[in-house]
């Protein structure tokens, strides 16, 4: 029996806090005292056409939130409750919904669609509610039997809504047929109503996924790609928007289908280009896009290789329409807007026609470039600040892709150009030139290139431009912070005590402070970039630099001591204080660790240390999740810097270790804190052990937690290594916990990903934690209680023989397993000699490591045989 609720609802949307608090408070007792009632009340409120639209409004969102949450294991939890329902109630709450899908109330119809999308999700999986897509397609109606443009409308949503929430083996071919016939019908010009074919094309665009034996047929396929094609030519410019993102879905779902199409849709993407509304201008641009997205991976994937026989599919479709494509996307250049550069998330025809002319440069490399330059050189002087603009993005644009013989000679004799562009009237110039000194440092620039674009000759000039064009507006200087990273980052790895950067580094660390420092510093992220490139500078300097970066560490600690002192009076107070503590902590980590790695500063970290900690666990108390994470990082680097000197702070840091190691909710933060606790392991060694109780306890806890990220995991199984190696024969304790948890995860892993490239990923960064836990507890138990790990033996050794079989394990796991296998003998000897008899995979899988490119590795695997051998034959 359904409840009245129609006040309660129009309450929670007063305007009146006291009477909207009391009527949330009264929904959620009711939720909680009478669940079911409480749906079929809200179902019914949506459902029934007398009721004012802002209840049935609501009732509709509340239902939806009912039964989905983007949190997996509340999704999880809410799918139960729903399933746990009596049949008879849900049917009931169905019905409702259906029903709604034919109110004259837009809002109403709209939120069922959304709210049957829903329960589909639920359900359908489950082989429950059978009937569905019949009763939403008997809505369509017939030519015989039209039916109201509304419900059409309505089931049409419903439909797409439903695609979108399920996957395509939930549903068989037949009903996919049925749905993709109505829709295309909905599309079709002999539909009237803009709206339904609205609906239509949108529906479609979340169908396409189900679609694969329907594009497979020739005959479906032309007849979809004509209808989808059609759409784009609607007088209705949503209804065109819509259709060119069906076709941009079409060019990645269905790429390999498309060479019969591609004359027919670059006259039309480039007909949109030109001649269309922005919005569906940029959506024809997506599409080629798109089509260069779908090649670079096919490159990448396969490089020179490619064969008829290929499984990735490569029809060089962007090759083939260069001459074409490459002048529709420079008209498009000219085409910015007055502000675009200040507007964060701006996006307009020049950018995605400058971003489009990138990716296409990576696709085709060097053969772009003569049909950039001569656009390049017409416009790069001329009296329209458009033109000038425009002909830099395009030079910027094609600097990744083609060949350094190729791009060298030319940015040799366009770079001093470009060094005094920064100096044009016009800020959109510069804001453009600042972004392709960045790429010029990032692609030209460093020890492996040649020809280098930076010498000793212009260095001292390219520093004096960018130390004028720090000080432009925040999105010219945000991007100067982006060329000074590059050009710092070109210099790294040398093995040289100093670089040719070194007499400036003191002068770019002031410039990098100042800007961090401005009063604009918020806009155009340029106080985040300031500090991102000041880490990049001290990371890359060399050791004659090391005095002036020991002068950087007391600014940095006073910089920080006087953000716990900031006034903080707004939101907006609080997140600039959250911003610069999470940078400030980020600098003092590099500088810890850059500083500790060389003799001559060392003792200055040292002496520093009692100052950095204090001032670390008073950060703690700010209540942020990513300046507890660089926090925790930067004590991490203390940690490893001053070694088991680190004792003396633990009794008061183990609290924020153990609070980091409990944040389920921001994981970031617990993954971090499981990495810090590796380092504190190969810190203080079995100083470690007071804390270790309380540590395993917690990660025990997070392995077993539903509400804990999948991610935090593998460092989790990892850190049981590092902790094992660190108190040795005192892990015994701990073993019976550990190792059952090893061994599911094992099994888990074994399942493999299938095709799901992210499944795989982590399956991988499963094992390789698994592999670490397996190898710092034999090490750690080896020369005293090794003969614990016997029992374990069999289970280790059958959990790499599945490793050794499956094509998609990584390099990291294959270097983890072989070491495995070596700490296997080594450290259990006789006691797993019959193991390995019977065991015939380890040596294939071994001798194809012996042959392999990677020193390292060979050396393992080598190292490995040879231990395995010597207790084989015993």
């Amino acid at each position: 029996m359904a409840f009245e609720v129609t006040q309660i609802l129009l309450n929670a949307q007063s305007s009146d806090g006291a009477v909207r608090r009391t009527a949330e408070e009264n929904l959620k007792q009711f939720q909680e005292q009478n669940f079911p009632v409480f749906l079929l009340s809200l179902a019914h409120e949506l459902a029934n056409n007398e009721k004012p639209p802002e209840s049935r409004k609501l009732a509709g969102l509340i239902l939806k939130n009912s039964l989905d949450a983007k949190d997996a294991s509340r999704k999880a939890e809410l799918a139960q409750a729903w399933i746990s329902l009596d049949n008879a109630l849900k049917s009931q709450i169905k019905g409702a919904l259906l029903m709604t899908l034919s109110s004259p109330v837009k809002d109403a119809s709209h939120t069922a669609a959304q709210v049957i999308a829903k329960v589909a999700a639920i359900e359908l999986p489950l082989r429950e509610w059978p009937d569905l897509v019949g009763s939403l397609l008997s809505n369509m109606g017939t030519p015989q039997a039209q039916k109201p443009p509304g419900l059409k409308q309505a089931t049409l949503e419903t439909l797409g809504y439903v695609c979108e929430e399920i996957s395509p083996e939930v549903l068989a071919q037949e009903q996919v047929n049925s749905i993709l016939t109505a829709v295309v019908q909905g599309m079709n010009t002999s539909e009237t109503n803009n709206d339904v074919r609205l609906a239509a094309t949108r529906a479609l665009y979340n169908a396409l996924d189900f679609a694969q034996n329907n594009f497979d047929n020739e005959m479906e396929r032309d007849y979809i790609m004509r209808v989808v094609c059609e759409a784009t030519l609607s007088p209705d410019v949503k209804i065109r928007q819509a259709a060119f993102e069906c076709l941009v879905s079409i060019s990645s779902t269905y790429y390999s289908k498309l060479s019969p199409y591609m004359g027919d849709l670059f006259t039309i993407t480039s007909k949109a280009v030109r001649e269309d509304e922005e919005g569906v201008a940029l959506q024809a641009l997506e599409f080629w896009s798109s089509i260069c997205d779908e090649e670079i991976e096919a490159q990448e994937e396969y490089g020179a290789e490619f064969s008829e026989d290929s499984e990735v599919p490569y029809f060089k479709f962007i090759k083939q329409a260069l001459p074409a494509l490459v002048p529709l996307l420079l008209e498009t250049l000219t085409k910015q807007e007055e502000n675009q550069d200040q507007e964060e998330g701006a996006w307009n025809l020049s950018m995605a026609g400058g971003t489009c002319l990138g990716l296409v440069a990576r696709t085709v490399g060097d053969d772009i470039v003569p049909l950039v330059m001569p656009y390049v050189q017409e416009n790069i002087a001329k009296p329209d600040w458009k033109f000038r603009e425009a002909a830099t993005y395009a030079f910027g644009s094609i600097l990744e892709g083609p060949s350094l013989e190729q791009l060298t000679p030319l940015v040799q004799v366009a770079f001093n150009f470009m060094l005094n562009a920064m100096k044009d009237q016009n800020t959109h110039v510069k804001d453009t030139t600042a972004w392709t000194l960045r790429r010029i440092f990032e692609f030209l620039h460093g020890p492996n290139v040649d020809v280098p674009v930076v010498n000793q000759n212009n260095l001292s000039v390219i520093v004096e431009v960018l130390s004028e064009g720090i000080k432009d507006v925040p999105n010219v200087a945000e991007k100067i912070c982006g060329a000074i990273y590059f050009l710092a980052q070109g210099y790294e790895g040398t093995s040289e005590p100093s670089s040719p950067l070194s007499p400036y580094i003191q002068g770019i660390i002031q410039m990098l402070l100042a800007s961090a420092d401005r009063e604009d510093a918020n806009e155009s992220r340029l106080r985040t970039s300031a500090y991102e490139t000041l880490n990049e500078v001290v990371r890359c300097s060399t050791e004659d630099t090391a005095p002036v970066i020991m002068q950087l560490l007391p600014a940095i600690l006073q910089k920080l001591n006087s953000t716990l002192d900031m006034p903080v009076l707004s939101s907006e107070d609080r997140e600039k204080q959250n911003e610069l503590q999470a940078s400030l902590c980020g600098v003092l980590q590099v500088i810890i660790q850059k500083l500790s790695a060389l003799e001559i500063t060392k003792f200055g970290i040292l002496q520093c240390a009692d100052q950095m900690m204090a001032l670390l666990l008073r950060v703690f108390s700010c209540r942020n999740a990513t300046v507890h994470e660089e926090a925790m990082l930067s004590i991490g680097a203390l940690a490893y810097a001053t070694g088991p000197e680190f004792a003396k702070y633990m009794q008061e840091f183990y609290k924020y270790l153990e609070m980091g190691l409990q944040n389920f909710e921001e994981y970031q933060v617990c993954a971090v804190t499981v990495g810090v606790v590796g380092d504190l392991c190969r810190s203080l060694d079995d100083k470690i052990l007071p804390y270790c109780d309380g540590i395993m306890t917690q990660l025990l806890k997070d392995l077993s937690s539903s509400h804990l990220h999948r991610s935090v995991k593998p460092p989790i199984f990892s850190c049981f290594g590092d902790i094992a190696l660190a108190i040795g024969e005192n892990f015994e304790k701990y073993l019976a916990y550990a190792m059952p948890m090893l061994q599911t995860a094992a099994e888990v892993s074994a399942q493999g990903g299938g095709d799901d490239d992210e499944l795989i990923d982590y399956y991988n960064q499963l094992r390789n934690g698994i592999l670490e836990a397996y190898s710092g507890i034999m090490q750690g138990f080896k020369n005293t209680k090794a003969e614990l790990m016997v029992q374990y033996a069999s289970h280790i050794l059958q959990f790499i023989e599945s490793i050794c079989d499956d094509p998609h394990r990584d390099d990291a796991v294959t270097k983890s397993a072989v070491g495995v296998l070596g700490d296997l003998a080594d450290t259990l000897g006789s006691h797993v000699a019959i193991l390995f008899r019977n065991s015939s995979s380890y040596q294939g899988f071994l001798q194809e490591c012996q042959a392999s490119d990677d020193q390292q590795l060979k050396e393992t695997a080598d190292w490995a045989l040879a231990i395995i051998s010597r207790i084989v034959s015993q």
